[in-house]
């Protein structure tokens, strides 16, 4: 490695600075490895997200020693209200000792940026504005052995070409990781994908204490596909969006702004969700489901967060999973790092695919069960319409959707959660 630029090698490369990215970084700093953070555009960035944390998502964010303090910007929520078959249910967060009873509201413009300065902060060397264009191959081996990247200048325009070098590379690069592309990784078809679109309104609902969810979303007396979302920002505005699976019929076939405007103008005018308040464009993005990309570990590289598909199917959750899937990974490098041989540092490497499979295999499962069946909308209009009236059925429900329960010990709806996540296959 001295034969390359000092400031261009590391132990680690993690290319891109999303939740997935910079838990990585942080975790790997914070244990004394040399690693250089990516990331293709400079912050403060943004990014299309309900920006809805649930506890899932903050315990992780408190096992990093962020500041979630409302001092600090973080806005607290009680739970989760669901609006659907006319009716409207408050289900608070549960009272486990796995994870904290509240859940957070952030803008990703902000998150993103607060998560890179946390891990630049335990040591990771962050570079803005370089996109990876490429891995470096060793011929030999056949594993990546860094990246080529497009450095951009301040003003926009094409700066010089630059080689990274390090040992292992984490594709934290998103949902389409020309990196994982590079490296032969296609996403699979027998996953499922779906579609988010949100934007921004100035709203007196901006305070509201619940994240609230619509699992019905009506055109007069036309029932729409997917589901919708109204979070309150706490700076006077609304986070509200909607999502598709693509085992819906309307998947790819309709024009999602036009389904969100549709939604809205069917909501009370008080509360401000019209053209004339909105304060941001409506934008879209793509939601990998249930380990849509794998191997999650080939030839030096590791796949974290949205790269690797981990977003869950049951609710289109990525940030918890995005950050549990970097500190499973960063654990896993820096016990191969240890390793006094290669052999066995590669046997370490080889465990994170089975390590995710066990964390989150089986439950994955059952939600690629479960996004088939209500990819019919007349089940999913049956389950709202009998399923909400009944607050004990919800409960099982928030758990088993929000994936919020105790692995050892905990409730009757705990047991029964996890005793179905064990019996589902993992693969």
């Amino acid at each position: 490695m001295s034969s390359h630029d000092s400031a261009a090698t590391a132990d680690v490369i993690v290319v891109g600075a999303g939740p997935a990215g910079s838990t990585t970084a942080y975790y790997l700093a914070q244990a004394g490895l040399d690693v250089l953070l990516l990331e293709k555009t400079a912050f403060p960035r943004e990014k299309v997200c309900g920006d809805g944390l649930t506890p899932r998502a903050v315990k992780q964010l408190i096992d990093m020693g962020v500041d979630i303090s409302a001092e600090n910007g973080w806005i607290r929520n009680k739970g989760l209200r669901i609006v659907g078959g006319g009716h409207s249910i408050e289900i608070p967060w549960p009272q486990l000792s796995t994870y904290p009873d509240f859940g957070l509201v952030r803008t990703r413009k902000d998150f993103d940026q607060a998560l890179a300065e946390h891990a630049v902060a335990a040591g990771a060397r962050l570079l803005e504005r370089t996109s990876v264009i490429g891995p470096i191959m060793d011929e030999s081996t056949g594993r990546i052995v860094g990246v080529r990247a497009q450095v951009k200048n301040e003003d926009g325009t094409a700066g010089p070409q630059k080689a990274f070098h390090a040992p292992l590379v984490v594709a934290a690069d998103g949902n389409s990781s020309r990196l994982s592309l590079a490296m032969g990784l296609q996403k699979r078809d027998d996953r499922p994908m779906g579609v988010a679109v949100r934007t921004y309104y100035t709203s007196p609902r901006t305070n509201d204490d619940w994240l609230e969810s619509w699992l019905e979303l009506w055109d007069g007396d036309k029932l729409l596909p997917g589901y919708g979302w109204i979070f309150g920002v706490g700076d006077g505005t609304v986070n509200v969006g909607l999502g598709i699976l693509n085992t819906s019929s309307a998947f790819g076939n309709v024009d999602y702004k036009d389904l969100l405007t549709r939604w809205l103008e069917q909501t009370p005018q008080e509360w401000g969700f019209r053209e004339a308040n909105r304060t941001e464009p409506i934008r879209g993005a793509a939601l990998p489901m249930g380990f849509n990309r794998t191997p999650h570990y080939t030839r030096g590289l590791l796949l974290v967060g949205d790269a690797g598909g981990m977003v869950n199917p049951f609710n289109g959750e990525g940030i918890a999973y995005a950050m549990e899937s970097a500190a499973i990974a960063a654990r896993t490098i820096v016990q191969a790092h240890s390793r006094p041989t290669t052999a066995q540092a590669e046997m370490a490497l080889a465990s994170y695919p089975e390590q995710m499979k066990q964390a989150l295999g089986g439950y994955y499962t059952l939600g690629r069960w479960f996004v088939k069946a209500i990819g019919n909308p007349e089940i999913m209009r049956l389950a709202t319409k009998h399923g909400l009236p009944h607050p004990r059925a919800m409960t099982l429900t928030l758990k088993m959707l929000a994936n919020l329960t105790d692995p050892r010990g905990g409730d009757f709806y705990d047991h029964v959660v996890n005793t179905m996540s064990r019996m589902a296959p993992t693969a």
